[in-house]
């Protein structure tokens, strides 16, 4: 299961029943953040999201309505004894801002390691990737750099019990083996993969464009998505101002 969960989606400013924007996504006990306005690690108190165990936080651009809450929850996560190195990414600039919020006030990062990643996508490119999902991300059209990322789930192949039985093959580790691509032996055989597992099944994929105006790099970035998130900061009467400010209408969202 993708848990999609928004944390913020004012702009700006918070209202009394808006906050800043952050979207959180959770996958297979992998935890993840997009954008971390003000007040966002109240907003994860709320919903019962445990962010000493987030793993990555992606940031949109260094408005300050999408990053000023990166240093009160750097703090708060060392003030609670975190030991988890934290990975952030973002456009060029990121080393900057990182060490400006976290050393506001009297504070030293003294518990865990901050991994800060710089991206400077050409077209859409991928930043990370591992067995179970990779993020994307595209150069996207706002007044500042900004990035848009995309989560995509990898391809699965369903496995076949009923095969992998038939063939011999018992319950338990011989199985995970099996489903991780391994080929195994059976009473002096030899059991590939692909005796046991089914055709492909496309993965999942989630889009987040922030601040933009619509553009070709995030239609890209966006190409195959189950969920798009896609700012929508004015009505279309108003298009006139999101043009002035780099910003999307809903109709043009």
């Amino acid at each position: 299961m993708i848990k999609v969960q928004f944390l913020g989606t004012s702009g700006s400013v918070p209202t009394e029943t808006r906050g800043m924007p952050s979207v959180y996504l959770e996958y297979r006990g992998h935890r993840m953040l997009f954008d971390c306005g003000e007040a966002t690690q109240r907003q994860m108190r709320i919903a019962k999201i445990p962010f000493m165990k987030l793993d990555q936080i992606f940031i949109s651009h260094f408005h300050a309505d999408h990053c000023l809450g990166l240093g009160g929850l750097i703090q708060t996560m060392d003030l609670f004894k975190r030991q988890k190195k934290l990975e952030i990414y973002g456009p060029k600039g990121i080393h900057d801002v990182i060490e400006k919020v976290i050393t506001t006030g009297h504070f030293i990062l003294e518990g865990f390691d901050l991994e800060i990643n710089e991206v400077k996508p050409k077209g859409v490119k991928q930043i990370y990737g591992d067995k179970d999902y990779s993020i994307k991300c595209a150069q996207i059209d706002h007044t500042v750099p900004c990035l848009g990322y995309s989560f995509e789930e990898r391809d699965k192949r369903k496995f076949l019990k009923k095969k992998a039985l038939q063939l011999g093959v018992p319950e338990g580790v011989l199985f995970s083996r099996l489903q991780a691509g391994e080929s195994v032996k059976v009473r002096g055989k030899m059991v590939k993969p692909d005796a046991v597992l089914g055709k492909a099944v496309k993965g999942r994929k989630v889009t987040y464009v922030s601040d933009s105006r619509p553009c070709a790099a995030g239609v890209e970035l966006a190409k195959g998505s189950d969920v798009l998130i896609h700012e929508a900061t004015f009505g279309h009467e108003l298009q006139e101002s999101a043009i002035a400010g780099k910003h999307s209408t809903a109709k043009e969202a």
